[in-house]
């Protein structure tokens, strides 16, 4: 089975970066410093550096309509350059945390869920798509919630 995750387009977010704090809190937006832990860009698919600043706003990450459509809380790199493009290979946002898989249809209704937590997404993702229904999956950190990617079929 072949899948393929990619990284946020880099665009939306060009215009925020480097702005100040005023000009960020009117679009609803705070830059974050990294610390020790993980702060992961959902553009580049890896955790920032600690020091490295990021960008912590509000993204419609399932922008679609049916009741499933969804927006919450992402982090971007100020420095990212380029959006990630993986194929038959995870990204580092997806290893070693517990991420929530969420399968989707064509027509964008949920038809399943599963919780990876032992560095078991691509077993998860597998199975996932054995299912033909499963049109794509959106992958999703399990304790906080937010958008990590997007996984479609290869």
């Amino acid at each position: 089975m072949t899948y393929a995750i990619s990284g946020l387009p880099l665009e939306p977010f060009q215009p925020l970066f480097g702005l100040d704090d005023e000009a960020l809190a009117a679009h609803g937006a705070v830059r974050v410093t990294a610390a020790e832990g993980r702060y992961p860009c959902r553009v580049t698919l890896q955790d920032a550096a600690p020091g490295e600043t990021l960008i912590l706003l509000n993204y419609q990450d399932h922008d679609v309509a049916s009741p499933y459509r969804s927006a919450y809380a992402i982090f971007v790199r100020e420095r990212a350059a380029a959006p990630a493009r993986l194929v038959d290979e995870l990204p580092p946002v997806l290893r070693g945390r517990p991420i929530a898989l969420r399968v989707f249809d064509s027509d964008h209704m949920l038809i399943g869920a599963e919780l990876a937590t032992n560095d078991d997404v691509e077993a998860a993702v597998a199975r996932r798509f054995a299912d033909p229904r499963a049109a794509y999956i959106h992958a999703h950190n399990a304790a906080h919630g937010c958008f990590a990617a997007r996984i479609e079929r290869g």
